[in-house]
């Protein structure tokens, strides 16, 4: 991880499997948009916004209660010069019990401010999370 890579943390009163599960339900926090599968190891799953964004996530580790890592095999982020900015870069949900509360590490590595789409991206990510625990609801980009 590199110190520019974008992470936002938050604590949370929801239980570490809580937050979980939470997380693993893509569609109802980041996008309706979605294709594929997103609850265990090695699912894919696709995501769109429009044809704004486009980008497909591997689940490439899950512990429950613990952490979710997503690795983006293929992006297409067509306001940008450079579509592909997210292929190849990782997603990370870490989830720790502290104290009382859960604390939630997101960090999207290789999410840099040299790229084109640092800060929509940045600000995409930190309303979909925030919305996602502050109103244990989500608010998803609806189905098109």
């Amino acid at each position: 991880m590199n110190s520019a890579d974008f992470t936002t943390t938050l604590i949370l009163d929801q239980s570490p499997d809580d937050v979980f599960e939470m997380i693993n339900q893509v569609n109802r926090w980041w996008t309706e948009n979605i294709t594929g599968t997103f609850l265990h190891l090695k699912d894919e799953f696709t995501v769109a916004f429009s044809d704004i964004h486009v980008s497909t996530q591997q689940v490439i580790e899950s512990i429950p209660g613990q952490k979710i890592v997503w690795l983006v095999t293929d992006s297409s982020l067509n306001h940008f010069a450079n579509k592909q900015e997210w292929t190849g870069t990782t997603i990370h949900f870490d989830i720790a019990l502290k104290g009382d509360k859960t604390q939630l590490q997101f960090t999207h590595i290789g999410l840099v401010p040299v790229l084109d789409c640092y800060q929509s991206c940045t600000q995409g990510w930190t309303h979909y999370i925030d919305k996602l625990f502050t109103t244990r609801l989500g608010n998803p980009a609806l189905k098109q």
